[in-house]
């Protein structure tokens, strides 16, 4: 963790496990259709660990590159993610303190973008579920980039949306590859510790601190 003297001109949010606490919902949509439907002798923490990038590289991941083809692929996605909505929906809501924070941000004219490895249909669910595209200025999506995190591509293609050097904006992100790509972005990250432990973070010299929730103090210092 780095001291805290760093003013942002951007912010870029991760999604998934970022803007709202779900990461479990998708993990759970996941295991269902690879033990239950697909056979996969899996664990729930072995899915789990294979929970990010596009679906298709986790199904390339989890059963090889050649085991589906195009079709099927998007027949499993598609189902995977009527899944993960069914289940989520019921509990779909901001990570506390974020709405504070989106609105403190955009008060003072700090442009804000999601940069995530989800499809539109996902982005769609809960930027409209939950009324927060006026916040934005930019969503990249998975549908936008070629190369998945920990590519770079993401948030530097949302750097560019926003118009905003790299290297003046910040993400938010709660999963290790996602810091990776926003160090291989070269930005500056805070991690949400709604995924992963603070241990699994280790040696990644971007992180600003670590919070739980967008009420924690250290925040005020951004702005």
């Amino acid at each position: 963790m780095r001291e805290l003297n760093f003013k942002p001109k951007a912010f870029l949010f991760d999604l998934n496990g970022t803007m709202i606490n779900d990461m479990e919902y998708h993990t759970l949509a996941w295991y269902s259709i690879m033990t239950e439907d697909l056979g996969a002798d899996l664990d729930y923490a072995n899915v789990k660990k294979e929970m990010y990038g596009k679906n298709h590289e986790v199904l390339e991941r989890v059963f090889g590159k050649d085991k589906f083809s195009p079709e099927e692929i998007e027949r499993l996605s598609v189902d995977k993610e009527k899944r993960y909505q069914a289940g989520y929906l019921p509990h779909l809501a901001l990570i506390v303190g974020l709405d504070n924070f989106l609105e403190r941000a955009k008060a003072a004219q700090i442009p804000m973008a999601i940069g995530s490895a989800a499809i539109p249909f996902n982005i769609d669910f809960v930027v409209d579920g939950l009324n927060i595209r006026h916040y934005l200025d930019a969503i990249v999506s998975a549908d936008d980039v070629q190369m998945s995190k920990p590519d770079p591509e993401t948030f530097l293609k949302a750097a560019a949306a926003l118009g905003v050097a790299p290297a003046d904006c910040l993400v938010f992100e709660d999963a290790p590859k996602g810091v990776e790509s926003a160090l291989n972005a070269g930005m500056q990250c805070f991690v949400l510790t709604t995924t992963h432990t603070v241990e699994e973070f280790d040696g990644y010299p971007n992180i600003l601190g670590y919070i739980t929730d967008y009420n924690d103090t250290k925040l005020n210092l951004l702005f």
